[in-house]
């Protein structure tokens, strides 16, 4: 029945795709029902050729309503001749790199369906950050996206609230697990924070619910990688917060600080107890775990360098027959009916599974939107503008260090949302390039000389 029903849905997208095309305001809607349906993800993904009970980063190939609402607003980009370029960005370029990198480890991988679910999910993927790019150039729709991204961050606040009050020990919101709402709410928290900032307790009270809300629920998950991430993104944001804005502003910045830092460390107080026990009564079986599938993971890439052992297929070589596990110390009395779990970071995940030239390829599209972040800082400084690739920069060192330490950006709805984000900072990015055209005096120049001719031939 669920698959009568996602096909019909499928033949509705391009006519839906047509009547948003018509108005700006159904393209705001579609985008957040986007970001909405993250809220209702588990509920409204279908996989094809599900496999659920395999330990991988994709147990299906996954089609959930994010991907068919990205696939109308690409429609309605097509119909009103606003597509964006295939490649319309160097960070889009390097992740089409990275794509190709992978795609070698087929010819090593035991299950290439299993390999095909992941492809699939990074097709997807690419889908969302085209349809966000073709949104916000269709429209220039930056505070509407941001909106969205606050109404998500405050919805997961409730629900870790409910949670709490239910005595769940690490709520995880919408997502799947406790590190991914953590990892994700880091982009969120830092962002926030930035436009907190810049603007105030007035200028926009949903901006400040969701500063608040974010921060809790990162502090709520008691994950231990994301609370060690906080002081340090936190210092980075505010710190190219305080560099690009205007002098007149810089005072009041410190004196919002205030009593945010009160209220912060009144629930640090409230929080301390469990999160010392966190860190300090945390088992030893699950250090000496990371650290093995971390060798297994070595002795992975020491056999495929170049080509890694079959994308989204670790669930298969950590196991028998292949001798992996054995070879790093991993589990030698273990049971035939055991099944040994993901290697906790995504780097040397994706090196063990697509090989040395995937994961620098990965690193380098990683690093450059953190680049982008730097640089946007630069060009929009003494502008409201600069807050969201100041709170980015932040987020990002928080997500990319935390990756060390969890293979979270390899699940969906972590690298959903992250893909929007890419796609805020290149639209930026594209639109800061052509103020910087049109402003610049050669551009002025040859304006004049138009005008100029245009009068003579008159």
């Amino acid at each position: 029945m669920k698959y009568a029903v996602f096909f019909l849905a499928l033949l509705a997208m391009p006519p839906l795709g047509v009547a948003l095309s018509f108005s700006r305001r159904w393209m705001k809607y579609a985008i957040w029902s986007m970001i909405g349906a993250l809220a209702v993800y588990q509920g409204t993904a279908i996989n094809f050729f599900s496999y659920e009970e395999y330990r991988g980063s994709s147990r299906g190939m996954e089609v959930s309503i994010v991907y068919l609402l990205a696939f109308a607003l690409l429609v309605a980009a097509a119909f009103k001749h606003r597509l964006p370029k295939l490649i319309p960005s160097f960070g889009a370029f390097l992740y089409v790199v990275y794509f190709f990198l992978c795609l070698p480890s087929y010819g090593t991988a035991e299950n290439t369906l299993f390999s095909w679910m992941e492809t699939w999910k990074m097709i997807m993927l690419y889908l969302v950050y085209l349809s966000a790019r073709a949104y916000l150039d269709m429209t220039d729709g930056t505070k509407a996206l941001v909106k969205g991204l606050a109404g998500f961050a405050i919805f997961n606040f409730l629900l870790v609230v409910k949670d709490h009050l239910s005595g769940v020990y690490q709520p995880h919101g919408v997502f799947p697990h406790q590190n991914g709402l953590a990892m994700a709410m880091h982009l969120f928290a830092n962002m926030f924070f930035s436009l907190f900032l810049l603007g105030g307790w007035r200028r926009s009270f949903l901006n400040v619910a969701a500063f608040i809300a974010s921060t809790a629920c990162i502090v709520r998950t008691y994950s231990r990688g994301a609370l060690a991430m906080i002081p340090i993104s936190f210092f980075v944001t505010f710190v190219l917060t305080m560099m690009s804005a205007p002098r007149g502003r810089r005072f009041g910045m410190i004196g919002r600080i205030v009593p945010i830092a009160v209220v912060g460390m009144i629930g640090l107080g409230l929080m301390l107890p469990r999160i010392i026990e966190r860190f300090t009564e945390a088992p030893e079986a699950s250090k000496n775990t990371r650290v093995e599938l971390a060798l297994c993971a070595k002795e992975m890439i020491l056999d495929e360098p170049w080509r890694g052992v079959g994308i989204n297929n670790w669930g298969i070589k950590i196991n028998p027959p292949y001798e992996y596990a054995e070879r790093a110390g991993r589990n030698p009395n273990r049971g035939e009916d055991f099944k040994d779990g993901i290697v906790e970071t995504v780097y040397l995940l994706v090196g063990a599974e697509c090989g040395i030239p995937a994961l620098a390829t990965m690193i380098l599209w990683f690093l450059s939107y953190l680049v982008l972040c730097l640089v946007l800082v630069k060009r929009l400084s003494g502008t409201p503008d600069v807050a969201i690739p100041a709170g980015l920069a932040g987020g990002f060192v928080a997500l990319y260090l935390q990756s060390c330490l969890e293979w979270t950006l390899r699940m969906q709805m972590n690298l959903i949302l992250l893909f929007m984000f890419y796609a805020l900072l290149d639209h930026m990015n594209s639109i800061g390039k052509k103020r910087l055209k049109a402003t610049s005096p050669r551009h002025d120049d040859t304006v004049k000389s138009k005008d100029g001719g245009a009068n003579n031939e008159a």
